[in-house]
């Protein structure tokens, strides 16, 4: 019985960084899915993959892992890698790429 910890990133449909800062610990699948043949369902056996503790903070994370004895990896959130530029640079002289519509 092994977890993960991480922290989930923003959604594709938000544009502010609400409900980011929480910790997630989830567990990992002690037993592959299967389809089931009937319907074409993805099935599985394992109640623990139904579950995800939240937490406020990284250390309560893992404070409550290590107090109940689950194995665990901690997976750091990455931050996006954007270019920072401005509107009016789209509209620059020395622009590297054409312009087009």
């Amino acid at each position: 019985m092994s977890a993960r910890i991480y922290s989930p990133a923003k959604t594709a449909m938000q544009s502010g960084k609400n409900k980011t800062g929480n910790w997630v610990l989830e567990f990992e699948p002690e037993s592959p899915r299967k389809v089931e043949p009937l319907m074409g369902y993805t099935a599985s056996g394992d109640m623990k993959s139904q579950i995800k503790l939240k937490f406020p903070d990284l250390d309560s994370a893992i404070a409550y892992a290590e107090k109940h004895k689950i194995a665990y990896q901690v997976q750091k959130p990455q931050e996006a890698r954007r270019r920072k530029m401005s509107y009016s640079e789209n509209f620059a002289p020395d622009r590297s790429l054409s312009w087009t519509h």
